[in-house]
This record gives structure tokens, C-alpha cells and sequence, in this order.
């Protein structure tokens, strides 16, 4: 591959969901590279956490998340999430947001796992994500600031001695642009393709989190990985959601009996955390004794639900009258590249923000619905941090010798490796199974580096084993079963070195 051109570039926000929108939208200039999809954030059925209630504070709020979290969330980076979520939905609402409304007018406020009060926004019943997006995108749409490039594709950050210096990115014609820029923001989301069961998009493959290895980025809690209790066994990849809001309606979780089995795994029964109820569920499976969503009893499902309803649809089931048979799915990644409140990562030029990012807000599990909140309260700050930092431009970089001889094609050995990670590192875990993944990884190594997305694929399954070997306890969203209880000595942070440069 050759470069076709350079351009000199604003600040360069790569992704365009929640978090790079909010991000571009709070600078005086702003370019936002993006593959033209919706991203996680359209897909987000869940809605938007906010201490919004009569009977709810921003104190008790944190203390859920804090609660969740497996005792190693940042208190401080908790408090400024919670502490924005009001304004957040007010900006929103500003910006043309369409909440839903209770029968005083009032935003009709929903209940999750983990959550002690009602306080989740949704907008049409299931669409919270869609709705966020079309908000953010009609307003980066109107605005003079933001210059939306669709159809792109980061290939590789650049940078030289002094740090990252800008971005590599392909268009949908396959020509090759480097946007030289003051600063770059990583927005690209998670990394729930590595998985071979997973709620994400197809684009969600972690590009953010191994280019940022690359170029000496410190990264951080790799082995958090939520996995969503209930996706739909439909079939289809990504694995249509069925959102906990399901649940928090009185939706149980039924084997092929009927029974209830949450009531033996936690006090909370359904709504315990989430990491407690995927793994039920997969256990479930495990002694094949089934796993279904039973829905029958929550009114109006199809006006309520619409999204799930036309998911069940397509299933040729009906959550009305039939039992919706469900499997844990890859969902949401709480690691990535260590960043404070601000975004800024270790390594100057580079920011990262919303799911790309581990700001400790997260520790090991994710309270539900904190990730649009976290996406629209860092985004901000974010913004608000790279328009006083940023440096001059005109350092045009280099990028990685090895990816210049890389093609663009997806190779098969990828599907290899997403269905190794979900068998060796997935919801449980053993040292002799992450093991195995570390040395079948290596053995595919060869035949995964020659393209962009096998090496991806490679890089970041080999960061999330290698962080999984690492710790010996189960705590959050990593269980190990040859260490199925916490350890107090390891009630913290896991800051990962990156993967060594490579010889340019």
C-alpha cells in the first residue's frame, strides 16, 4: 500500500458514535473519520443513566456504580460521571432529543440491574442509541465546525519522537489519505468482534485500542469484558440485544422446565449484575438445561418494545405468547486505552474517549446504561481538554513498517480466533484454557498478519489473554474458575504494557 496524498487536518476524532460526536461537537474545528455506520451507539437499546429523579442524587448513583464495579473503580472519575448526567439529558433534550415522557409530562425514568432507583432515560421504549445518534448527527450535520468524512477507515496512527502526529486512514475506494493533525481522538468503540457471539456491529473490532499499542499507548483492565446475559438465539451475527430493560419490567429467566434459576445464583434474581447473570445463563447452557426470556406478562409489548419486537419478529417468535430462548453475548468492553476524565493517554497527541477509553469509571463490571452517560459526559470534557493542549501541526510521522505490507482483505483465520476467544476467554475462564489461547494464537499469528483486520484480530486477542493470564482471581466481568473468588490483594487496576514496537 501507498500513501495517495497528506492532508493537513483539525483535530482528528476517529468514530462517530456518541462519544466522538460529543467530543467533535465541543471543539472550535473538528474532522470525524467514520465507516458510515451507527456504531454501538445505534445499536444501544439500553438507555441513559441520570440522576434525574425526585428521590435519586448523583451521590447515590456513584455508589451503584461504585457497587458494580468489583471494588476498583476510580472514585473521583465516578463522581464526575454521575455529577454530569443531568445536564447531559438537558443538552440533549436542547440539541431536538425526543425522550419518553410518564403521563405528567415528566421523563419517564426505568429501572436496571444494580440501579436502587428508577432513573434510566429511554427514548421509544428500546431506541435510546438511535435516538442519541440522530441527535448528535443532525447537529454535526448543521454545524460549520464539524467536517463528517464517511466511509473511512483507520489504518494506523502516525507519529515520530515526540508522539502521535496524526492518522492513516482508507477511503471506500481503497485509496490510502495521512491526515496530519495537532491531535487525534480515538473513538472507535470496543472489541466485541474478536467474540464469536457478540451484540456489536460488525466494525466494532477494536482498531482503536491496537493502534494505540503500536505507537507505546498504556492501556488498561484488557481482561474486563461484559458480556450481555440475553441475546436472542436467532441465528444471526451480531446476536440481536434483549435489552435488561426487559427485565426491569418483570421479564424472568426460565429454563426449558419454566423454573426460575436466578433466584439460586443471587438475592436480586434477574436484576443482579450482570457479569452474575451471563455467566447463570451460560451455565445454563453448560448442563443443557436451556435459558429462555419470559416476557409474557409485560402489557403492551410490541408499542412498548419496538425494537425487540421486530427482532422476535424476525425470529418467527412472538415475546407475547412464546418463551425467547437466550445466550450471553459479548457486549462490552470496560479495558482500553488508559485515559483520566480529560482522555488524554500516555503518549502526547493522543486522546481516547467513550468505550476506546478505561478511565477506571467501569473498574470490572458496568453498571447499566453508564455507557451512553459516559460517551456524552467525557465527550465534553474531552473536548473542552484538547482545545487548550493542542500543539501545532506539520509533524507529519510514520507508521508501522509492517503495515505497509499489509492488504485490506479479511482472512477466514479470523473467524478462528472469534471462536477461540469465546472458548478459552470468554465468560469462564481457566489459566490451562488461557494458555491454550495464547499458544493456538501464535500458531495463527503467520496467517493473520499479512492483512489489516487479521492482524487486528491477532493483536488485540493476544492483549486480552495476556491480561487474563495476569490475574489469578475472579472479580467483575473476568471469572477465572481455577479462582473463582476475589482477591483483596489484586483489588486493582491492571495497567498493560503495550505490545513492542516493531523495527522500522
Amino acid at each position: 500500500m501507498t500513501i495517495e496524498r497528506v492532508e493537513l487536518a483539525d483535530p482528528v476524532v476517529v468514530g462517530s458514535g456518541v462519544a466522538g460526536l460529543s467530543v467533535a461537537l465541543g471543539l472550535p474545528r473538528a474532522t470525524v473519520l467514520t465507516v458510515g455506520s451507527l456504531g454501538s451507539t445505534g445499536w444501544a437499546q439500553g438507555g441513559i443513566a441520570a440522576a434525574v429523579g425526585e428521590d435519586d442524587t448523583a451521590e447515590l448513583h456513584a455508589s451503584d456504580t461504585m457497587t458494580v464495579s468489583g471494588g476498583i473503580a476510580v472514585q473521583r472519575a465516578v463522581d464526575v460521571l454521575t455529577a454530569g448526567g443531568s445536564r447531559a439529558i438537558e443538552r440533549l433534550i436542547e440539541l431536538g432529543a425526543q425522550f419518553d415522557l410518564d403521563d405528567r409530562g415528566e421523563l419517564k425514568l426505568g429501572r436496571e440491574a444494580g440501579h436502587q432507583r428508577r432513573r434510566i432515560v429511554h427514548a421509544d421504549g428500546d431506541a435510546t442509541g438511535a435516538e442519541v445518534q440522530r441527535t448528535l448527527s443532525a447537529a454535526a450535520d448543521v454545524s460549520d465546525s464539524v467536517d463528517v468524512l464517511e466511509g473511512w477507515r483507520m489504518i494506523d496512527l502516525l507519529r515520530d519522537d515526540l508522539g502521535v502526529t496524526g492518522v492513516l486512514a482508507v477511503d471506500s475506494d481503497g485509496k490510502i489519505v495521512a491526515f496530519d493533525s495537532p491531535a487525534v481522538i480515538l473513538a472507535t468503540g470496543g472489541i466485541g468482534q474478536i467474540y464469536q457471539h457478540t451484540t456489536n456491529p460488525s466494525v466494532v473490532t477494536g482498531d482503536g485500542l491496537a493502534a494505540a499499542s503500536r505507537v507505546g499507548a498504556r492501556l488498561a483492565d484488557l481482561e474486563f469484558v461484559q458480556f450481555h446475559p440475553t441475546g436472542l438465539m436467532a441465528g444471526r451475527d451480531p446476536m440481536p440485544l434483549l435489552t435488561e430493560a426487559l427485565r426491569g419490567e418483570g421479564a424472568t429467566l426460565v429454563d426449558d422446565q419454566g423454573r426460575r434459576f436466578m433466584l439460586r445464583h443471587h438475592p436480586d434474581a434477574e436484576l443482579a449484575p450482570r457479569d452474575v447473570v451471563a455467566r447463570a445463563i451460560f451455565w445454563q447452557h453448560d448442563k443443557q438445561a436451556g435459558a429462555f426470556l419470559d416476557a409474557r406478562n409485560i402489557e403492551d409489548f410490541p408499542s412498548r418494545f419496538p425494537t425487540v419486537f421486530a427482532y422476535t419478529q424476525e425470529a418467527d417468535l412472538d415475546p407475547r405468547e412464546d418463551l425467547l430462548p437466550v445466550s450471553p453475548a459479548a457486549h462490552y468492553f470496560m479495558g482500553g486505552i488508559d485515559a483520566g476524565s480529560s482522555g488524554r493517554s500516555s503518549v502526547s497527541g493522543l486522546w481516547a474517549v467513550g468505550e476506546a477509553a478505561s478511565t477506571g469509571v467501569h473498574g470490572a463490571n458496568r453498571l447499566a446504561s453508564n455507557s451512553l452517560l459516559e460517551g456524552l459526559v467525557f465527550g465534553a470534557l474531552v473536548a473542552e481538554d484538547v482545545h487548550h493542549a493542542q500543539g501545532l501541526g506539520g509533524r507529519l510521522g510514520s507508521w508501522t513498517a509492517g503495515l505497509a505490507k499489509c492488504s485490506l482483505e479479511r482472512p477466514p483465520e479470523v473467524d478462528a480466533v472469534r471462536q477461540l476467544m469465546w472458548e478459552r476467554v470468554g465468560l469462564v475462564r481457566t489459566g490451562n484454557g488461557l494458555w491454550d489461547a495464547r499458544n493456538r494464537l501464535i500458531e495463527l499469528q503467520p496467517r493473520l498478519m499479512g492483512s489489516i483486520p487479521g492482524r487486528v484480530a491477532f493483536e488485540v486477542a493476544a492483549l486480552v489473554t495476556t491480561a487474563a493470564l495476569r490475574r489469578s482471581e475472579s472479580r467483575g466481568g473476568h471469572y477465572r474458575a481455577d479462582y473463582p473468588e476475589p482477591d483483596s490483594f489484586q483489588a486493582n487496576r491492571n495497567l498493560v504494557e503495550p505490545i513492542p514496537k516493531e523495527t522500522e
